[in-house]
């Protein structure tokens, strides 16, 4: 039994993995709600409408870090650590607003743990040496 170390651009890339099972996990599961459905037949995404702006925002919301799993072990050290740094704020915050008002518990625990990996991402990359 050996003890490995693990290079941080594969810890990064391993977050960014982990966060996205966690994001569609979390949206399987919240078919399952009720009135989930129906809202979708609507035409509304949460208190959005469904419109070509409001799918494309949400599509760049999940390309971003599916891309990141690819760019974390491929970018030069420098950039990859303030690449890491900026987009790991950014999706804090965006997990954090996702949360607000958010009454169902498995939710919330999909969204702590989204935000605690997002934390780890910018801790490794901010303690990249």
């Amino acid at each position: 039994m050996e003890d490995v170390k693990i290079n941080v651009k594969m810890k990064l890339s391993a977050l960014w993995i982990a966060m996205m099972l966690l994001y569609i996990y979390a949206d399987i599961l919240s078919l399952f709600r009720p009135g989930q459905v129906e809202e979708m037949l609507d035409g509304r995404m949460g208190p959005f409408p469904v419109t070509q702006g409001s799918l494309l925002t949400a599509s760049i919301l999940m390309i971003i870090p599916a891309v990141m799993v690819f760019l974390s072990m491929a970018l030069k050290p420098a950039v990859n650590r303030w690449a890491n740094i900026i987009l790991g704020t950014l999706y804090t915050l965006v997990n954090v607003s996702n949360l607000i008002g958010e009454a169902w518990v498995y939710y919330i625990l999909f969204g702590i743990v989204e935000i605690a990996l997002t934390l780890l991402i910018i801790r490794y990359a901010w303690k990249w040496d």
